[in-house]
């Protein structure tokens, strides 16, 4: 491969460091991979004609690969604001590439600075689609690229960050398995430099840390998610004091028995509190549950009725959260809501539960231990995949409530 230039002038990034590390791939074997995707040779054309697109204007400013969930956004979030000063750059050089899934949120999450997003699950399997969003990731032309997702997908993340073809291209080194050893070599022995964050299973707060600090070349600490919302009270909230409730997931074993959910909505309703629960449309609790739940006089199913932006009105003004491990949890962690969070142990500590450090004293994580524990959640213990894993099962109502009392009685530290 020939070698690259540097760009002329801004964005600056720190020397190469002690994490940084160098993957190195035969020319050869880079023409003529072996043990690649088939997915990757269908798409391999596509996005070579994209890299290659010509582009008539100077390359310019920072992309920043950022091809999360909800969840994994908020925990990237905080890192973002050391970029612009540290490299010399101003927000609106820096470019978010994002999901549809939270582009709504993107004006007022990422304000000054400009954000595009893509459908993520059609550039996984449409050829068409895949290809016209990497002529507009293409036609960006930045002068560099970050990608620094830990678990991430290198069909997705990698790809887009090789496409986009800026001189400088920058990589956390992620997760590697078997399975995907050959494609991430392909993609990282192409980049410009691939840092080490830190081995499994440093928590994400971490890991975005440290990829700024060795582009800043300075200690970045990990930070408490934190997410900037003013938005007057929905209706719902106006009503008096209420408790979120959040059972889904669009995994089901990451899912506390809805039983469980009801049992913590009557005790709330017996201590005055109303109840609302949520969740997306795609993933509803039982239909014996929902019609308990109906049942039930002060508790409200807004499943599927909020919207992400009324989501986040509901979660920011609601006297605490109850939720399992998915991206409601951590928004409502972020925007400083009591929250008791129901987590299992397929990658324990990477995403939950938060380091001491970076939890706020308003949250609380509830676990059960298991031998099994770091499964990956390729859990061999459960008898349906419908079943809530055992590991999540085994938190007990009783700690839930207990831990929801708790969270309600600390002071606020600041007013909400």
């Amino acid at each position: 491969m020939s070698p690259v230039k540097e760009p002329d002038a801004h964005p600056r990034l720190a020397a190469a460091g002690p994490v940084d590390r160098r993957i190195d791939a035969d020319p050869f074997w880079r023409l003529l991979p072996a043990r690649m995707p088939r997915r990757w040779w269908l798409f391999r054309p596509f996005d070579r004609l994209a890299r290659s697109w010509p582009v008539f204007k100077p390359r310019k400013g920072v992309l920043v690969v950022r091809m999360d969930g909800i969840g994994d956004m908020v925990l990237a979030r905080n890192a973002l604001d050391h970029l612009p000063e540290a490299l010399g750059v101003a927000r609106d050089d820096i470019t978010v590439l994002g999901c549809d899934s939270w582009g709504g949120l993107a004006d007022r999450l990422f304000a000054g600075y400009r954000v595009v997003t893509l459908n993520e699950h059609r550039f996984a399997r449409s050829v068409w689609y895949r290809f016209r969003t990497a002529l507009r990731v293409r036609r960006l032309n930045p002068a560099v690229t970050l990608n620094d997702s830990y678990f991430r997908r290198p069909l997705m993340a990698d790809s887009l960050a090789w496409i986009a073809g800026a001189p400088q291209t920058v990589a956390s080194l992620p997760y590697i398995s078997g399975k995907t050893r050959g494609i991430y070599t392909w993609y990282l022995s192409q980049a410009s430099r691939a840092i080490d964050t830190g081995p499994y299973p440093v928590h994400e707060t971490g890991r975005h840390a440290a990829f700024a600090g060795a582009l800043t070349g300075r200690e970045i600490a990990p930070a408490t998610p934190s997410l900037a919302w003013d938005a007057p009270r929905p209706g719902f909230a106006r009503q008096g004091p209420y408790v979120v409730l959040n059972p889904g997931s669009n995994e089901y074993g990451r899912r506390w028995p809805f039983a469980n959910y009801l049992e913590i909505a009557r005790r709330c309703i017996g201590a005055g509190l109303r109840v609302a629960v949520i969740g997306g449309p795609k993933d509803p609790p039982p239909a014996e549950g929902l019609a308990e739940l109906d049942r039930l006089d002060g508790a409200e199913n807004l499943i599927g009725k909020t919207g992400l932006a009324g989501l986040l009105d509901l979660l920011r003004h609601a006297a605490a959260v109850v939720s399992n491990d998915t991206g409601p949890m951590h928004l409502a962690i972020a925007l400083g809501t009591p929250t008791v969070a129901i987590v299992g142990g397929g990658h324990f500590g990477c995403f939950v539960p938060y380091p001491e450090r970076v939890t706020p004293p308003r949250v609380r994580f509830l676990w059960r231990r298991m031998d099994c524990y770091h499964c990956f959640w390729a859990c061999p213990k459960r008898d349906a995949e419908t079943d809530s894993f055992p590991c999540v099962a085994a938190v007990e109502t009783d700690a839930a409530w207990a831990a929801l009392r708790a969270v309600m009685a600390d002071p606020d530290p600041e007013a909400r």
